[in-house]
């Protein structure tokens, strides 16, 4: 199973704030540690939303909006892309997000990854070969 652990933002991570050299290392030394008992397939900071877009398609028709965006809370600033065994295995890595000094109100999400074969038959045979093709 893979989950994504999703680091939402708040006013420093808008701001661009950098993290310090301590918490970098705990960050470092986290995923390091948490590599040798999942599989961390990605994960990266992003930059603030103002140096972001969003596209929507009202009406089918592309509109699109340069950031920043104000509901911080609903924003991304960061995710860790895992594979494991079940929700209590991604959770007990989850609880041990390293919150040092200026992280201490970190808040994270945890959401589960769809498989192909969760859609049931939408992407039997061919399809779902294609599917596999274009996003391994």
């Amino acid at each position: 199973m893979r989950f994504m652990l999703i680091r939402h933002a708040d006013e420093a991570t808008e701001a661009g704030v950098m993290p310090s050299r301590e918490l970098a290392q705990a960050m470092i030394d986290y995923h390091e540690e948490m590599g040798r008992h999942l599989k961390v397939l990605g994960g990266d900071g992003l930059h603030p939303s103002r140096r972001g877009k969003r596209i929507s398609f009202p009406d089918g028709k592309p509109l699109i909006v340069d950031g920043p965006f104000a509901e911080t809370k609903e924003l991304i600033a960061g995710y860790t892309l895992v594979e494991a065994k079940d929700w209590d295995e991604v959770m007990s890595w989850a609880v041990r997000w390293p919150c040092i000094l200026e992280e201490a109100n970190v808040t994270l999400e945890v959401r589960q990854v769809y498989e192909l074969e969760d859609f049931g038959d939408v992407f039997a045979g061919e399809l779902g070969d294609k599917a596999r093709q274009a996003i391994p």
